[in-house]
């Protein structure tokens, strides 16, 4: 036990944090060494089992980010965007590897991010599950066997607490349309219809958002043509998939070099 990788998760308290301690306590490859809340929430200072409704499990919540990840070799960030800036630099100078499933970011945050990259190592997805992953892979593929005649819409809908839109998973998606096509999806990206819009232009991206009860995550690209469509779906029902993504992606991290990875170099897809 004692060899094993010492993971932090950041944002204890939320459904994720939660997700991921479990995840971690009830791996055999890994141990739990940290967790990390916000200065004034009542879980710090407080057993994190006891917090999460169970029996104490020996690892306390703490505010001290840097004291937290100095004694890690992972540390697994579903936060905010600016929380997860502030993250990566700390887990930089801990030489910790940081995974991120923090979605919601601009070209600002990433920025960040590549810069602390240099010195650590960095997986960032905006979906950590299998299935996405090879859905992405997917969607690059059919893109790029179709021609403008189909109309792309990436249809994504998630639980009503969930803040961005679209989601990072639908981003995904639609940066591997854009790449099968061979364009930037800056150019082509179509989304918050709303009002007299006027027609569909040829070549764009759609995007659609629905959001309501407590839904994980659906995902779907929709190929629309004249006369046929083409719909490629993932569903998720458990975030624990998320979460055992997570967890793979640190231990697969540990020895690499300094940059930034995704879950397809993670799946070695």
């Amino acid at each position: 036990m004692t060899n094993l990788p010492g993971i932090v998760i950041t944002g204890a308290s939320g459904r994720m944090g939660q997700m991921l301690i479990k995840t971690v306590l009830d791996s055999d490859k890994a141990k739990l060494v940290g967790v990390v809340e916000r200065t004034g929430h009542d879980w710090v200072g407080r057993d994190v089992g006891a917090c999460m409704g169970g029996a104490d499990v020996g690892v306390s919540v703490t505010d001290d980010a840097l004291a937290a990840f100095a004694q890690a070799q992972a540390v697994i960030d579903f936060t905010a965007p600016a929380a997860t800036v502030e993250f990566a630099a700390l887990a930089a100078q801990a030489r910790a590897v940081h995974v991120i499933g923090t979605t919601g970011m601009d070209d600002e945050h990433l920025a960040k991010l590549n810069a602390a990259s240099r010195h650590a190592t960095i997986i960032r997805a905006g979906n950590m599950s299998l299935g996405v992953n090879l859905l992405v892979q997917l969607t690059k593929k059919v893109a790029a066997a179709l021609d403008e005649d189909f109309d792309i819409e990436v249809i994504e809908a998630h639980h009503n607490q969930k803040v961005d839109a679209p989601s990072g998973t639908a981003l995904m998606l639609g940066e591997a349309a854009a790449e099968g096509r061979g364009v930037d999806l800056a150019d082509v990206r179509d989304s918050g219809r709303d009002g007299i819009t006027g027609a569909r232009k040829k070549g764009d991206i759609g995007f659609t958002a629905i959001r309501g009860g407590d839904i994980v995550g659906e995902h779907d690209v929709l190929f629309a043509a004249a006369g046929e469509r083409i719909v490629l779906r993932h569903l998720a029902t458990d975030r624990a998939i998320f979460a055992r993504g997570a967890l793979k992606a640190a231990l697969w991290g540990q020895g690499k070099a300094p940059g930034e990875y995704d879950m397809i170099d993670v799946l070695g897809l």
